[in-house]
């Protein structure tokens, strides 16, 4: 019987004592994905990786147009070559193609490489901006995932304008 009044007496006290705590804390949320594409270093990142990959990209769509130019040529003109030259020009195609798509998984890969680097950086400078204002401002939890968050609760704007004013 006691251990009934026990258990009893601490589920009223729970449920006194829990909504209190609760309502002493004080939660935030962050969008991360919001973040990683507004936040100054976000952009800076993105432009570096732009400025970097330009180079390439317009040299694979250089090389992109000229395979697409010899195809048309050989539908076009294929049934009346001569079979030494169709065959050539059907090898200098396959070439071709083999080589822009050797570069262009080589551009994937190199610039997810580096977009992971920039984007590790800027998520790295992010959370430790959330955490300066999570200890100045004294919240006890932030989020950055959720299925939904309360636009009262949401200090995005207030992380982004801070990586804005930090260099």
């Amino acid at each position: 019987m006691k251990v009934k009044t026990l258990s009893f007496l601490a589920a009223a006290l729970l449920t006194i004592v829990a909504p209190a705590a609760f309502a002493e804390s004080k939660i935030g949320f962050v969008n991360s994905d919001r973040v990683m594409r507004e936040a100054a270093p976000a952009v800076r990142a993105q432009q570096r990786l732009e400025k970097e990959f330009e180079k390439r990209d317009q040299e694979l769509q250089r090389m992109g147009k000229d395979l697409q130019s010899v195809q048309e040529d050989l539908e076009r003109n294929g049934v009346t070559m001569a079979e030494s030259d169709r065959r050539t020009k059907e090898r200098s195609f396959n070439d071709l193609n083999r080589d822009f798509q050797r570069k262009q998984r080589e551009f994937r890969e190199d610039l997810n490489q580096r977009r992971n680097e920039e984007l590790a950086s800027v998520l790295d400078r992010a959370n430790r901006t959330i955490k300066q204002i999570a200890e100045a401002e004294k919240y006890d939890v932030i989020l950055q995932e959720a299925v939904y968050a309360s636009p009262r609760i949401d200090i995005t704007d207030k992380v982004i304008k801070a990586l804005a004013d930090t260099k």
